[in-house]
């Protein structure tokens, strides 16, 4: 039988929109008992919850470079390098992440397989991108660069979504934009 509860933010401020997400996730047990994150596109943040629905923490993160809330059909299939800039989307969704590995060989949580989304730790390769400081900047608006992954800090990768999701995933819940 489904449980209820509440999410618990502790003293961590977040957007009315994640919050009634994560109030419906609970109440619903809709993630059933499973850890949960939520994307807050327009805030560029990622929330990273328990299976309780406690807040483990929070942390800016870098997006898909376009705006948009849908994949591109067969996206996932092709080379990077054929990819344009207005597919590069970060699809809006309920999505079941699994634990795994990408092309390099790093641990990735994937998001949506099929169209090569993933959250993953920031790789600041192209000094011009200024991902680390785009991270590090006040503001969501310069933070959309990637082709569509959840690029987030290695510290907050390794210490929080790892330990949380790497054994055996959970839910993922991207808000539209």
């Amino acid at each position: 039988m489904p449980r209820t509860g509440t999410a618990d933010f502790g003293k961590t401020k977040v957007s009315k929109q994640a919050r009634q997400l994560a109030q419906w996730v609970m109440a619903g047990w809709d993630h059933n008992g499973r850890p949960f994150a939520i994307l807050d596109k327009r805030q560029a943040r990622v929330l990273v919850f328990n299976a309780d629905g406690k807040l483990q923490a929070t942390t800016p993160v870098l997006l898909g470079y376009a705006a948009g809330d849908d994949s591109v059909a067969g996206i996932g299939l092709r080379p990077i390098a054929e990819v344009k800039p207005s597919e590069r989307t970060t699809p809006a969704g309920r999505f079941v992440a699994q634990p795994g590995k990408n092309a390099l060989h790093e641990d990735v949580l994937w998001v949506d397989y099929d169209a090569a989304v993933s959250m993953h730790r920031v790789r600041p390769t192209n000094p011009a991108e200024r991902r680390l400081e785009r991270l590090a900047s006040p503001t969501p608006k310069d933070n959309r660069i990637s082709f569509g992954c959840i690029n987030m800090p290695v510290k907050f990768f390794e210490q929080t979504l790892w330990p949380t999701f790497g054994k055996r995933g959970g839910i993922v819940y991207v808000l539209p934009e």
